[in-house]
């Protein structure tokens, strides 16, 4: 059996703007570690890193390149909480349990500062994150979760007006919105390839090209690629959208999605601070949203137009630039340099999917739901802390319910199309 060499990273600014890792070999013949992971995105290099550092042996078996998937083309919102939000998670878990989940998120975005220093990871970071509202509904809704978030979570956000926000993000479509400064944004390639740095200088073994094509479970999990194996202690799957018939019964608990970012061209700094003055990052609260932020060359990248029919939207720089006009006029006829798209997975109730398959050597993450960039992080060192012995948080985790998404692999896709078609008539007209 042949296999094809890695695949070059997909066009995008990130990937134009980063410096890759020497390629790493791929998988050949048989070998042994404590334990295997499949992926090196966030969660698999999270607990590559972890692991080795506690003296594991760690391979990690990546299909394409580190951080080739949703790590290196996400948003790169970097935000506390689920993509569920915290009301789901107190109805599925009780309010004791949800306040722990929403703590533990809290040192998701606190890992990476810690990671960033301690390796010298050179992310473009920039602190700052806004919530904001389009219509009075959203102006409530915001209002609201402000109140749950300081009553029940202690977490105080300050509320901006129409007034305030405008003299930091010059855009006429917003009523008002939440700041936060703990939260903000970075460049999630070059973050996504310091941990790998990080993780290979802790000794862990990445093979690149190695695709896992299926798994064997048992006192000694064994993954096969095409051209090796590697028999393990403990398992971690990590490959979430970008990885299907490895393990069935987690394929059906999540959907891909995909998700598009375009950047603009070099606005220089001027220009650019005049959108958005604190350089924090924005995102509104429809259900088809949009999300944006400056760049560190002063570019406008601009994120939404989710598809769920595994289809690239039609003319689709052309709509991306069209909701990029609606949020700032003054860029009109501005064009976009870079127009690019990756897959999330979204699990049926949009809370995390974290857990253990059969006994307690093989594990998993997944189901961010587009929230992930800090909680795919703390998964990796939530599941190293279950491998090392200490399960507790894990554990809560695994309480939280999940369905299979309805209509098997042959029709969840269109169920769950005709579903969003509602929600973005929704967001039309309400």
């Amino acid at each position: 059996m042949t296999q094809a060499s890695p695949s070059p990273y997909p066009p995008s600014w990130y990937a134009a703007s980063a410096q890759p890792l020497p390629p790493q070999a791929r998988l050949e013949g048989d070998i042994e570690a404590d334990v295997c992971v499949l992926g090196a995105g966030y969660v698999g290099l999270s607990a590559a890193l972890e692991l080795a550092e506690a003296g594991y042996r760690v391979v990690v078996l990546e299909a394409q390149r580190v951080g080739w998937g949703a790590s290196g083309r996400n948003g790169g919102q970097v935000i506390f909480g689920f993509g569920c939000g915290e009301a789901k998670l107190a109805a599925l878990l009780g309010r004791a349990d949800a306040r722990r989940l929403f703590d533990w998120s809290r040192e998701g975005v606190q890992l990476i500062h810690e990671r960033r220093g301690r390796y010298a990871i050179d992310c473009d970071w920039r602190d700052g994150h806004m919530h904001v509202a389009i219509k009075p509904r959203h102006v409530a809704e915001l209002q609201a979760w402000q109140r749950e978030l300081e009553r029940d979570y202690a977490y105080p956000l300050p509320w901006w007006d129409r007034e305030r926000l405008r003299a930091e993000l010059d855009s006429p479509r917003y009523l008002g919105g939440l700041y936060d400064a703990r939260s903000g944004h970075l460049h999630p390639l070059k973050y996504a390839l310091g941990l790998g740095r990080a993780a290979l200088a802790a000794g862990a073994r990445i093979f690149e090209g190695s695709p896992v094509l299926s798994i064997e479970h048992g006192a000694a999990p064994v993954l096969r690629t095409a051209h090796g194996q590697v028999r393990c202690d403990f398992a971690v799957l990590a490959g979430n959208a970008l990885v299907r018939g490895v393990a069935p019964a987690l394929d059906r608990k999540i959907m891909p999605v995909g998700t598009y970012i375009a950047a603009t061209r070099p606005l220089g700094e001027d220009r650019a601070r005049a959108l958005i003055r604190n350089d924090m990052a924005v995102a509104d609260v429809n259900w088809a949203l949009d999300y944006f932020r400056l760049s560190a060359d002063h570019r406008l990248l601009f994120g939404g137009r989710a598809s769920y029919s595994n289809f690239q939207p039609p003319n689709l720089s052309w709509v991306m630039a069209r909701r990029m006009h609606k949020v700032f006029p003054q860029l009109g006829g501005e064009p976009f340099e870079h127009v690019w798209g990756g897959t999330i997975d979204i699990s049926l109730n949009r809370a995390p999917h974290w857990g253990r398959i059969g006994r307690d050597n093989v594990y998993f993450a997944q189901g961010f739901s587009g929230h992930g960039v800090a909680a795919a992080g703390l998964a990796g060192r939530v599941v190293a802390e279950a491998i090392r012995g200490q399960s507790e948080r894990l554990d809560v985790f695994a309480r939280i319910p999940h369905r299979d998404f309805p209509g098997g692999r042959a029709f969840r896709t269109p169920l769950l199309v005709a579903a969003m078609a509602w929600y973005k008539l929704r967001d039309a007209l309400w």
